[in-house]
């Protein structure tokens, strides 16, 4: 059977709910026979669209409806700040002029007020300021000493870290959270973006904008990943809890920060600790209490490396987490037999898979990894990119996935295979993407104006494909990459909808684009990144993982409004 008439035959086969509309776009007479997830990195709503403006007369609740209480940024102790501190090297004064004096505590001198600026006016994304693949820059790269693309400096996104920034829903402590001060109340020019532009150029297709759509967990890329595909906080299973050298729990405060930055000074000094697991519930002797109020256990909430390759080329085996059994979206896929892959760029260079598609370096041992990209440690058949992100790839973390299985194999594919797929008009009914690091938006170490630039190669390969008329895409962000916005998440004062301990966090971008809209439009309906989850369990009449995907809303209201009009 060819893959088309496949998806169409397990898209009719499906038993759905008897509350379902003969109009469902999810449903037996629903038009989206494939859906494709595009997984980007490390924006919030404000900082990449909060000047989207309006669609078709719908206002997007952006930068403009921001209420001051939220942009006014204070510190430790309540007090607003004067002026914002600013580390980027191409942010501080000097090389700015002097404008802005604040008396403190602490005493900061910069060319930024208190309040939320535009990234544009003094780093453009022509600007020669992205380091080297190879180069740690942690305060960036000076203008004309870097590749161009306008990158800035990366910005603290931990998981408890976030939390302390979003201070009840009061979003005023982003600032003093942030390993990069001011940088976090930054945003860029949407109407400059390359997806603004696409979409509002000639013959672009239609598409709706979800300015309620929240990270799925607080923190930071790794976990927002466990909760796209598991809507969990996976645990370390046996995890040490001793005090040692090999115990990786997290040591939080009482205003629950794990750590000191610029702006935060902890009580604990030196005895806090930000590390990959939640804070010890029985912390051992000579460590401080955990307050009652903070998630403890042994949860992996902050970067850590998968137990099998591909990881970071001599992480010992105390820092990689044991493989995880719980379910995944894809396995309830393939159990219900649905045909789904997880395409990540640079994955057959990292996994080894030697000749596969996207395979660029030596076919032998004895030739190694040839590509001039891979890291310089790897031993081959595993040669990854120099900017390949190990914590990304979500399903390698499940024993399910492991190295020699037949779902390994079957699911786990590089982006150019998708791409390949696209353009042949042979979708898989559902496609995850995953860009490599280099054309992820991720600051720090890749472009954002260049990731963007990539997103719409994808979508232009899909939209312009065979497949393209009766395809879904989702775009979305893993989580706020540090960034302000100025949307209380649920689970705070005036916002109620679908939380637990774990989140949502900060407000991220997403985009529903077909080429089977009939209007744009604005959906304001609360979402998180399980919507995406109980989406496809919508779509394929699959139980829910866990209590969050069961109770949020998934994504019918914006393709509702996309095939249909109307609010």
């Amino acid at each position: 059977m060819k893959l088309a008439s496949l998806g169409c035959a397990l898209m009719c086969a499906v038993a759905f709910h008897a509350s379902a509309r003969d109009n469902d776009p999810f449903g037996p007479k629903g038009p989206f026979k494939h859906v494709v997830v595009i997984y980007e990195e490390n924006h919030s709503f404000d900082n990449l669209y909060g000047l989207w403006g309006a669609v078709e007369g719908e206002p997007v609740n952006g930068l403009p409806f921001a209420p001051s209480s939220k942009i006014t940024q204070t510190r430790q102790d309540g007090t607003p700040y004067q002026c914002l501190l600013q580390l980027d090297v191409n942010l501080t004064s000097p090389p700015l002029p002097s404008s802005c004096t604040d008396a403190g505590p602490p005493s900061i001198t910069s060319d930024f007020p208190n309040t939320a600026f535009k990234i544009d006016d003094f780093i453009a994304p022509t600007d020669t300021t992205c380091p080297l693949p190879t180069q740690f820059a942690a305060n960036g790269v000076l203008k004309g000493q870097g590749l161009p693309g306008g990158c800035t400096r990366d910005l603290a996104h931990r998981y408890y870290n976030e939390q302390y920034q979003i201070d009840g829903g009061k979003q005023d402590h982003y600032v003093t959270g942030s390993d990069a001060s001011g940088l976090s109340m930054g945003y860029y020019d949407t109407t400059q973006i390359p997806i603004y532009t696409f979409l509002h150029s000639a013959n672009a297709p239609h598409y709706v904008i979800a300015d309620n759509f929240y990270q799925g967990a607080f923190g930071g890329s790794f976990l927002n990943h466990q909760w796209l595909v598991a809507a969990a906080a996976p645990i370390f299973a046996g995890a040490p809890n001793d005090g040692s050298s090999q115990d990786l729990h997290s040591v939080v405060d009482a205003n629950g920060m794990p750590t000191s930055t610029p702006l935060y000074t902890s009580p604990l000094g030196s005895a806090a600790k930000d590390a990959q697991l939640t804070a010890s519930c029985n912390p051992p002797s000579g460590r401080p209490a955990t307050p009652s109020n903070i998630t403890c256990g042994d949860y992996a909430v902050n970067t850590i490396q998968p137990f099998v390759q591909p990881y970071a080329p001599g992480t010992p085996a105390y820092k990689r987490l044991p493989p995880l059994t719980g379910l995944t979206i894809g396995d309830k896929l393939s159990h219900a037999g649905i045909r789904w892959a997880w395409y990540s760029g640079g994955w057959s260079n990292a996994d080894g898979d030697v000749g596969a598609p996207g395979w660029t370096n030596g076919a032998t041992a004895a030739n190694g990894c040839t590509d001039p990209n891979a890291i310089s440690t790897a031993v081959w058949p595993n040669c990854p990119d120099d900017l390949f992100q190990f914590h990304h790839q979500a399903f390698n973390y499940f024993k399910s996935f492991a190295p020699g299985t037949l779902a390994r194999k079957e699911h786990l594919r590089d982006e150019a295979e998708f791409i390949a797929r696209a353009q042949a008009g042979t979708l898989l009914p559902v496609s995850f993407i995953k860009p490599i690091g280099e054309e992820n938006e991720h600051p720090g170490y890749a472009s954002q104006s260049n990731g963007d630039s990539h997103l719409i190669d994808l979508l232009n390969a899909i939209l312009n494909g065979p497949d393209g008329k009766n395809t879904l895409v989702i775009v979305t962000y893993d989580e706020f990459g540090g960034q302000w916005d100025h949307a209380s998440p649920p689970g705070n004062p005036g916002n109620h909808g679908p939380h637990d301990k774990w989140g949502p966090g900060t407000r991220v971008p997403a985009i529903l684009i077909s080429s089977k809209f009939t209007h744009s439009s604005v959906d304001h309906t609360e979402h998180d990144t399980t919507s995406i989850m109980a989406t496809l369990e919508h779509i394929y009449g699959l139980a829910p993982i866990g209590k969050r995907d069961a109770e949020v809303p998934d994504l019918t209201s914006a393709a509702d409004l996309g095939l249909y009009g109307g609010r």
